[in-house]
């Protein structure tokens, strides 16, 4: 969608009217970091001229490269670029805390059906769905990274070594091994021009501090919190792309590895998140909140707090230490450049989890009929996410 270029775009701001847009693209955003960037376009650059558009296409091509949620990242740099850091926080809060909020009270209420023996009947097919929005992003993502032959070895990189290999180091190894793979047979010259920057030192030694602080923690203190802490901590750092790329990280760690939940709990939540408006990495509250059960109420609550901020520090920290120097590093090419082998990896990662969730899931024919109704429903779009949602829990409770 163009925008006339002969907009005025506003240079004073009031943080009440921004905060207000931002909480409107909050209620809008579904389904994944790409239906975010248009609701982005529409609200902030179309109908309120806070950027222009091809600010905030270099926007998401910075945030694409960090790692973290880059929706939350793009929308967070517009806050900055309109009101300083402070305005920046702002934005994240109201963009992402509403849903924080209902994804925490959702693991208690999963607790609730439990503790009363009352029939989960209702959602046996929000796992099956689920599956549906992982097999649809896959293939969305994968018509848009695979573009030659390196980009294809890369996709089956990613899909086939994580397949066979469910720990957690192996992400960001085949993701590094992406991006140097596109850098090493890029045709491009000078991929390393100098630039003059003068960054915010700050928050990368906040992020540096945190990492090592919280691995340490780890290991001289056995406290459950702590432990979920440096998991979404890490989990935050080590995932480029939405909420669809972390999935295949926290099933393998979360499930697999730690047992903190078995497949139908987590596929429960993934597919209610699927409903709700706001950032996907939000799923972390709920899975905090689930990897905390077993304590007091208290416990629990900080189990979905240590998954909310944990997963969603990294990446604004990041955010607040590149935004300020963005102007002159974006002129490096050889990070523009790595950023088509490591989406390459990533649409591998989506694609295998698909595969391994719908393996879980188990092969009968309801299920297979419930995800096949759901990616022909997502790939139509004619029904938005959040009646998908409803009516896979209708179908529950009336078949």
């Amino acid at each position: 969608m163009s925008v006339n270029k002969n907009i005025e775009y506003k240079k004073n701001v009031g943080w009440r009217s921004f905060l207000k847009d931002v909480f409107i693209c909050s209620l809008g955003a579904y389904g994944g970091p790409e239906a975010h960037y248009s609701v982005f376009t529409d609200q902030m650059v179309i109908k309120k001229k806070y950027l222009k558009e091809e600010e905030l296409v270099e926007l998401i091509a910075l945030c694409s490269i960090l790692p973290g949620p880059s929706s939350t990242q793009t929308i967070v740099s517009i806050g900055y670029k309109v009101g300083g850091p402070f305005l920046a926080f702002l934005t994240m809060l109201v963009w992402a805390l509403p849903v924080i909020i209902v994804m925490t009270l959702l693991s208690f209420i999963y607790q609730f059906l439990n503790s009363r023996n009352i029939s989960e009947a209702g959602l046996r097919y929000i796992g099956p769905m689920a599956v549906g929005f992982i097999v649809v992003a896959a293939y969305r993502i994968g018509l848009k990274v695979v573009t030659d032959k390196i980009t294809i070895g890369l996709f089956l990189l990613g899909a086939i070594t994580t397949y066979f290999i469910r720990e957690a180091w192996v992400f960001p190894l085949v993701l590094i091994i992406g991006g140097v793979v596109s850098i090493i047979t890029s045709k491009e010259k000078n991929l390393w021009n100098r630039v003059k920057i003068n960054p915010p030192w700050v928050y990368l030694i906040a992020f540096v501090v945190i990492t090592f602080g919280s691995i340490a923690l780890t290991l001289l203190w056995d406290n459950k919190i702590v432990h979920l802490f440096e998991s979404f901590y890490r989990y935050g750092y080590l995932v480029f792309g939405g909420g669809q790329v972390v999935v295949p990280v926290m099933h393998s760690d979360l499930v697999q590895v730690n047992q903190y939940m078995t497949n139908e709990e987590f596929l429960t939540g993934y597919g209610l998140v699927q409903g709700l408006p706001g950032p996907m990495f939000s799923f972390s509250a709920y899975a905090g909140g689930m990897a905390a059960r077993g304590g007091s109420v208290l416990t629990q609550v900080l189990g979905a707090l240590a998954g909310g901020i944990g997963i969603f520090l990294p990446g604004l920290l990041l955010i607040f230490f590149i935004y300020p120097i963005w102007e002159n590093l974006k002129k490096i090419k050889g990070i523009k450049v790595s950023l088509k082998g490591i989406n390459a990896v990533a649409g591998g990662l989506i694609a295998v989890a698909a595969v391994i969730l719908m393996q879980k899931s188990g092969l009968v024919i309801d299920n297979i009929i419930v995800t096949l109704i759901t990616m022909g429903l997502l790939i139509s779009k004619k029904i938005p996410a959040p009646i998908i949602v409803v009516l896979s829990i209708i179908a529950g409770f009336i078949i």
